[in-house]
């Protein structure tokens, strides 16, 4: 399993990986509690997107957030970033990622799902993820399937980092609820090869194929990240 941070064996060096040694109570207390802290700042960021109201309140608004960012800092983490860190159940926490990170409030509230066949997610991409007007910015929707591709050839135990990935924007994408799903296609190799899509009620309206190569240092590790458990 993984070390310390910078360490993943046999020599080989990788920032961002920790272990830790919670108890399944603490675990769930903390998942809680970032889940509550993570839906308000959302709130928070939908907020002020949308908002409409007088100086006064913006300022009485900017006092509130500026305590709240004090209180948040009264402690923190030792490193400049959250990492993958890996409990000694085998589970992992990657709460600071941007499209599925459960601290992160930047990313959508998307909670993935796998079966034998594919991984996907319905959610809502609000105010915040806006491109064209009243439509999700396209950007976005390349993030989204680049982690649910991603996430579906790592589940089907053919992990790797993005190596490719084409999209296909068949039609616009209002804001609102999506589904997102990819599946695993075929591996080559250090390559693997996963399809998917964002789909909106009234059909499909992105498509993706990604490329997902495993890295030199993880070929070089002692196997465990083709065998490391879910996340937490």
């Amino acid at each position: 399993m993984v070390a310390a941070d910078g360490d993943r064996g046999a020599g080989v060096t990788v920032r961002g990986y920790f272990n830790e040694d919670l108890s399944p109570a603490e675990l769930e207390h903390r998942t809680r509690v970032a889940d509550d802290l993570t839906a308000d700042v959302r709130r928070l960021v939908s907020a002020t997107v949308l908002t409409d109201t007088d100086d006064d309140s913006v300022a009485e608004a900017r006092r509130h957030i500026a305590a709240a960012t004090a209180a948040l800092q009264r402690r923190t983490l030792d490193s400049d970033h959250f990492g993958i860190r890996y409990n000694s159940d085998g589970s992992r926490r990657h709460w600071g990622n941007a499209m599925v990170g459960r601290r992160n409030p930047i990313a959508p509230p998307m909670v993935l799902h796998h079966d034998a066949e594919r991984t996907w997610a319905e959610f809502e991409l609000g105010a915040q993820y806006e491109g064209p007007g009243g439509l999700v910015h396209g950007g976005v929707l390349a993030c989204v399937l680049d982690q649910v591709l991603g996430s579906a050839a790592e589940h089907a135990g053919a992990p790797g980092m993005t190596g490719t990935l084409t999209i296909r924007y068949r039609r616009a994408t209002p804001l609102g609820p999506v589904r997102a799903e990819g599946r695993l296609d075929r591996v080559e190799g250090i390559k693997s090869y996963a399809t998917g899509s964002v789909s909106t009620a009234d059909g499909v309206t992105v498509e993706a194929e990604g490329v997902f190569i495993l890295p030199r240092w993880a070929r070089a590790a002692d196997g465990d990240i083709r065998t490391a458990g879910g996340d937490a």
